[in-house]
Order: structure tokens, then C-alpha cells, then sequence
């Protein structure tokens, strides 16, 4: 059940965003195995001058920063399967591999307060996460 957030310094248009949203939703299934209805995944659009970008870019119109914050406990290998899930699944929407910087959180489940208050821990969260 990770928490997802696409920051990217162009704006989009909403159809633009929504597959923006669904690319990172979609590798987040394919690289961590998570049940596709496990849905929390947010875009934010800055003004450019809001953003500041490495000045390598080519296009720096589509540098985009995708952080995870997810429970702890996934293996390196899940972790890039993740990683060129969204490189490739952005790239479909013309983002340069280059131009796409990803961040993970691991957060113990004794962390998340989830289904009414009850820490992570203590439920069953209907998928595994040490994949």
C-alpha cells in the first residue's frame, strides 16, 4: 500500500495527468506486486520556476521526481523491477529516461495507521510485501 506522489514543472492537461498517474500506478503493480485496487497515487504540477531542474536536461520541461513511500521489507530486486517500471511506463508518455529521478521511503508497518486507526502491523494487508 504504498503512498505515491509524481512531481513534475509543466502543466498538463487533466487527461495529460491521468496518465501520468495511471503510468506510476501501473508500474507500481507491476514492480512491488501490490493489488491493482491498492490506489494512492498523487501529481503535483508546478510552475517551472517553482522546480528547479539538474542543468543536463535536455527537456528539462519534463523532469519529473516520482517518491514512494512504502513498508519496508521489499528485496533489491523488487525495488528495480520498480524502478524501470517507471522509467519505461513514463517514457510511453515521452518523459526521457534521464529526466525521471525516483525516490523510495520505507517506513516500518508499525508506522501507518491504516483501516481505522489500526497500526500495519497488526493487519492483514492481503498481499506480501517481501517480494
Amino acid at each position: 500500500m504504498p503512498s505515491t506522489l509524481i512531481e513534475i514543472r509543466r502543466a498538463c492537461s487533466p487527461e495529460q495527468e491521468t496518465q501520468l498517474i495511471e503510468a506510476v500506478q501501473a508500474a507500481l503493480v507491476e514492480g512491488f506486486k501490490i493489488p491493482a485496487e491498492d490506489r494512492c497515487v498523487r501529481l503535483i504540477a508546478y510552475e517551472p520556476h517553482r522546480f528547479i531542474h539538474p542543468p543536463r536536461l535536455s527537456r528539462p520541461e519534463y523532469y519529473t521526481l516520482v517518491t514512494v513511500t512504502a513498508f519496508s521489507g521489499r528485496t533489491i530486486k523488487a525495488k528495480r523491477r520498480l524502478y524501470l517500471a517507471i522509467v519505461d511506463r513514463l517514457g510511453e508518455l515521452d518523459v526521457p529516461a534521464d529526466h525521471v529521478k525516483i525516490i523510495l521511503n520505507e517506513v516500518e508497518r508499525e508506522n501507518w495507521g491504516l483501516r481505522g486507526g489500526q497500526p500495519g502491523s497488526e493487519i492483514d494487508l492481503g498481499f506480501k510485501v517481501d517480494v
